[in-house]
């Protein structure tokens, strides 16, 4: 169950966030339920975890009327061809170097000190494959910060999920529900 958040201050924030697009967030809100993923930096093999997991089941997502977005800290050149090669190049995407939306207190995402990596939950992640099949790649953004997973409907936040390492793996149909 999502912890109470501000309805005032959600929409605040939408309304003021704008999408590669130039849609601001609550017109894509506003349209249909939103699964919004916040993802780590490029360079993170997680980070392109998460994008493979997502672009897999899209289909099903928009079978149930939810559209997907990102927030990454990339710029939007760098961010491109990673959504194009997961085929996900249509969907709306929030460029967020700063990383002023993942620190506002609607969605309160963490950062972590280096010594996270070295955690059991983040070493069985990269030995189950995910560094084989994603690969390291260059280390641009901020490397501390945390992803989240958001599901918005009717312009409140209606489910989340807040990783409690940069291993883990939502189950984003469930997120969605």
């Amino acid at each position: 169950m999502p912890a109470k958040t501000d309805s005032a201050a959600l929409v605040a924030l939408l309304a003021r966030t704008r999408t590669e697009s130039a849609k601001t967030m609550l017109e894509v809100v506003d349209n249909r339920p939103v699964l919004l993923v916040f993802l780590r930096h490029f360079g993170c093999t997680f980070c392109r975890q998460a994008l493979d997991d997502v672009s897999k089941i899209r289909p099903e997502l928009t079978k149930r009327g939810v559209e997907v977005a990102f927030v990454h800290l990339g710029l939007p050149e760098r961010a491109k061809p990673y959504f194009d090669y997961f085929k996900l190049s249509d969907v709306e995407r929030v460029s967020n170097p700063d990383g002023s939306l993942y620190r506002d207190p609607v969605f309160a995402l963490a950062h972590v000190n280096l010594f996270h990596l070295i955690r059991p939950a983040v070493w069985t992640g990269w030995l189950r494959g995910a560094i084989f099949k994603h690969r390291i790649g260059l280390l641009k953004e901020d490397i501390q910060q945390m992803p989240g997973v958001f599901f918005l409907r009717d312009r409140a936040i209606a489910n989340l999920y807040r990783h409690r390492t940069i291993a883990d793996r939502p189950d984003y149909l469930k997120i969605a529900n």
